[in-house]
């Protein structure tokens, strides 16, 4: 398809016209807090993957309200005994779930340990899911998917679960005894890419280990402009929904803006390599560039960050040389 968003040289210097909620930062931590009075019972069990490369564990952790949030945990098999990996801690696109267990170990086939979270209420389409989503307001009237579910409450709307979950996936992978639960990188393309930014805001001043963030072709960033320019994918959910509730707007925005991307990426200081494709129409470019341009802007000391730009591709983004881009990022930021 053309180019239907703005054009480069005006996407880097595109500002979101979003600001944060006055008590942004004490409805999180309190949200936190929560979270963290159910332990956290992380639990690994070894499973069969048929890849004499690879070693894999079935995962379950408690995420929002205690629930149990499945994973897999992907080692190398030939790494030292004693010695803790980095770990990539990676999120699903939106409704995915964790896959088959031999699905994706790419990150461990690197060297690395691979933890992937499964999603809860998905793994409808994409990637097989194996985690339900408990709660009450998921039974609440909504637009078929996921984007306005719980949506009239900042507590019930569907996505604090799901960016609680995250943030104690992270917790999850960093207990395992074979990973330095120093050196964690999160990543993710698309709702994945979102979810990586929650939770590398939610980990700012709250929990240590994070030293890197790669969020790919990310959604979850900007709602209001992504909700009038995104032509496909989940943000048309929304708009679907308010042409039948039509005075929700205002009050949508309102809940919506305390699960803005746009909002956890000012409030991170890690190193970041994101990255945007020129013709998406599902995460449109300015969305993305909002985020990536206030990346660190609330942080102490403003993060290194990077942007990969794919101009003639949509969703897909970067795929295959994204991911090679990713490698060497990684290698070089351990590296030192």
């Amino acid at each position: 398809m053309p180019q239907f968003d703005l054009p480069l040289e005006k996407l880097r210097t595109f500002s979101a016209a979003l600001t944060a909620p006055e008590d942004f930062d004490s409805f999180w931590d309190n949200t936190i807090a929560e979270a963290r009075e159910f332990p956290l019972k992380a639990n690994f069990t070894p499973v069969e993957n048929m890849l004499s490369v690879i070693d894999s564990f079935d995962a379950t952790f408690a995420g929002f309200d205690g629930a149990p949030i499945k994973g897999w945990l992907h080692l190398p098999a030939n790494r030292t005994t004693g010695q803790k990996l980095p770990v990539v801690v990676q999120y699903i696109g939106y409704s995915g779930g964790r896959g088959l267990v031999q699905q994706d170990t790419s990150w461990a086939q690197a060297g690395y340990a691979h933890f992937i979270m499964d999603s809860r209420g998905q793994g409808y389409g994409g990637l097989l899911g194996d985690t339900p989503d408990p709660h009450p307001s998921a039974g609440e009237v909504a637009h078929p998917g996921l984007m306005t579910r719980g949506i009239s409450s900042r507590e019930d709307y569907y996505y604090r679960r799901l960016y609680v979950d995250a943030f104690r996936a992270i917790e999850a992978a960093q207990s395992h005894e074979e990973v330095d639960e120093s050196t964690v990188i999160l990543t993710g393309v698309s709702q994945g890419g979102g979810l990586a930014i929650a939770a590398a805001g939610l980990a700012a001043g709250r929990l240590d280990g994070v030293v890197a963030l790669m969020p790919d072709v990310p959604f979850l960033q900007d709602f209001p402009r992504s909700i009038d320019v995104a032509v496909r994918g989940p943000y048309p959910e929304i708009a679907a929904f308010l042409k039948r509730h039509r005075t929700d707007y205002e009050p949508f925005l309102e809940v919506l803006n305390y699960f803005d991307g746009v909002h956890f990426a000012a409030r991170t200081s890690v190193p970041a390599l994101y990255s945007c494709a020129g013709q998406d129409d599902v995460c449109p470019p300015t969305t993305v560039f909002g985020s990536y341009n206030g990346y660190g802007s609330s942080a102490a000391q403003p993060p290194a960050k990077e942007m990969a730009y794919y101009r003639f591709n949509n969703h897909e983004g970067g795929q295959e040389h994204h991911w090679l881009r990713q490698l060497h990022y990684v290698a070089d930021l351990l590296a030192g």
